[in-house]
């Protein structure tokens, strides 16, 4: 084809979890590769009711153009929501995104030049890594464990590399499932002040804990760390709570960083759905959702608690994970035992043709991939599926 694209697509290419699910037509598959909210946890009947709401009693607001920033009723919501967590955010310091994922894209656009160093950890969510590199990011990964990010090892990386940006996934983290402790919080909003560093909270999977709750969000403790709320910038869904399909997200950051990213946001997409906020707002207006997240962090805890107990019976020392605290995912690591290959790449292969998929975990890693792990999702499969995917596993390793 003689049309000549623009040279930032040389730095990405297809996510390899897109092209994984080309090959899950196969009858009876077992997937435990997306990253999807099981449906069936959808309030239907309270989205049905929201719905209702706002056609009856707003109409005009939700089927009309809006504001950049978000629909009023919506931004005062989300501020209440947060605050409910501890996060104190009027309702003008955040704007309304389509899903957190634009907000990721409207700070690649606010923040990135050619050649800006931003460090992420390694491994970290997939589309991040694309989104950056296409602004032409270069990116530095930080080892993270089950505490999450390393503080020590940032911090080295900080001094060594002088980011633009850091992006971390606090709390569940998107593939790692690590929790960043109380301690490793209060040092990174400190690292932040001192190196005058944006930090980003990518932060979708918070409510989605299975026993206590989560230390509080580094906005939340951006209050305990002098100067540094204005060096965070948070991202916030009801993707994984709520429905992705309503594609509400929003960033809250510093008022001139905001300022900038709403004046992006005019260019790609005017606005996020209007019926879409009017939706969600009549939603959390109606207070359904303190139950609805019960039921899911019950329903996904008995899933990962499922999964577990079968991984440990059915493939024993072949694989080594952490029992995740909450979020959706398992993240686990081929050891080896036996004489077995440690190719998780390979092994993805040999677990289609028994009938069940997950994502190998290098294409998470930003840099030096390690090509023994990958990722298991729980979310979407029931307890007797979850069990019979992992006796699969278990005869793809042989």
């Amino acid at each position: 084809m003689p049309i000549e694209f623009a040279q930032r697509l040389q730095n990405v290419e297809t996510s390899a979890i897109r092209e994984l699910f080309k090959l899950l037509g196969k009858p009876g598959i077992i997937s435990f590769a997306g990253g999807f909210p099981d449906s069936a946890m959808f309030d239907v009947a309270g989205l049905q009711s929201a719905v209702s709401e706002a056609l009856t009693h707003e109409a005009g607001a939700a089927l009309q153009y809006g504001a950049t920033e978000g629909y009023g009723p919506l931004r005062s919501g989300i501020s209440e929501f947060m605050a409910s967590k501890g996060m104190a955010c009027a309702p003008e310091g955040l704007i309304v995104t389509t899903g957190s994922q634009q907000a990721l894209d409207l700070l690649a656009k606010v923040m990135l030049d050619e050649g800006d160093k931003v460090i992420v950890e390694g491994p970290t969510f997939l589309a991040t890594i694309q989104c950056f590199r296409l602004y032409g990011a270069q990116l530095v990964s930080a080892p993270v464990d089950e505490h999450g990010v390393q503080v020590d090892l940032l911090e080295q990386l900080i001094v060594q590399h002088r980011p633009k940006m850091i992006y971390l996934i606090p709390t569940f983290g998107n593939p790692s499932g690590g929790l960043l402790s109380l301690e490793r919080r209060l040092k990174v909003l400190e690292l932040a002040v001192r190196h005058q560093v944006l930090v980003v909270e990518d932060d979708p999977y918070g409510d989605l804990y299975f026993g206590e709750a989560p230390p509080p969000s580094l906005l939340a403790l951006s209050e305990q760390v002098p100067g540094s709320r204005d060096w965070i910038a948070y991202c916030g869904s009801l993707s994984k709570v709520l429905s992705p399909g309503l594609r509400v997200g929003w960033l809250a950051a510093h008022p001139e960083l905001l300022a900038r990213a709403t004046m992006c946001k005019q260019f790609s997409d005017a606005h996020t759905s209007t019926f879409a906020q009017a939706t969600a707002a009549r939603y959390l207006q109606a207070g359904r959702m303190p139950a609805t997240l019960a039921q899911v962090r019950r329903v996904y805890a008995e899933r990962a608690q499922a999964m577990g107990r079968a991984l440990e019976r059915e493939v024993g020392e072949a694989v080594s994970f952490t029992q995740p605290q909450g979020g959706l995912f398992f993240w686990a690591q081929l050891t080896g035992a036996g004489g077995r290959s440690r190719d998780a790449g390979a092994f993805a292969k040999r677990a289609i043709e028994q009938g069940v998929a997950f994502v190998p975990g290098a294409p998470f890693y930003a840099e030096n991939p390690d090509t023994s792990t990958f990722r298991l999702s729980f979310a979407t499969a029931d307890v007797a599926k979850i069990e019979e995917g992992v006796k699969r596993l278990a005869a793809a390793l042989g």
